[in-house]
């Protein structure tokens, strides 16, 4: 695949919720995930398609989602940018709240290598 190709089929995943079909499928085996921030202080990026998973299994068992939108994606050369917009609760805390924010990716060889993830403020 190429990046507008990956691209597509990550909205479309993600449109669904299909988190871990998004990862199965696109990801690299060492893809590198970088957030703006954790809530724990530790460090915001993850490495490997495992320690990926773990992050999509704190967000399924942590949040319930309300509504999770995915913008059109903006692509060009290896890269590509889809704005995220959800309603979702913490489940622990039962704070309901709204999250904005950006993820930008890198593909290498039909796959993503990279993603990082920026908050509106």
């Amino acid at each position: 695949m190429n990046t507008e190709e990956v691209a597509k089929r990550v909205v479309e995943l993600v449109r669904k919720q299909a988190w871990y079909d998004a990862l199965d499928t696109l990801y690299d085996k060492d893809i590198v995930s970088v957030e703006a921030r954790t809530q724990d202080g530790s460090s915001p990026e993850t490495r490997g398609k495992e320690n990926v998973r773990g992050k999509i299994d704190w967000w399924v068992n942590a949040m319930e989602v309300h509504s999770f939108k995915a913008g059109e994606p903006f692509v060009a050369h290896d890269r590509f940018v889809v704005q995220y917009d959800a309603d979702v609760t913490d489940k622990g805390s039962k704070k309901r709240f709204q999250l904005s924010e950006v993820g930008v990716y890198t593909v290498k060889n039909g796959k993503i290598v990279r993603e990082e993830f920026l908050p509106r403020v």
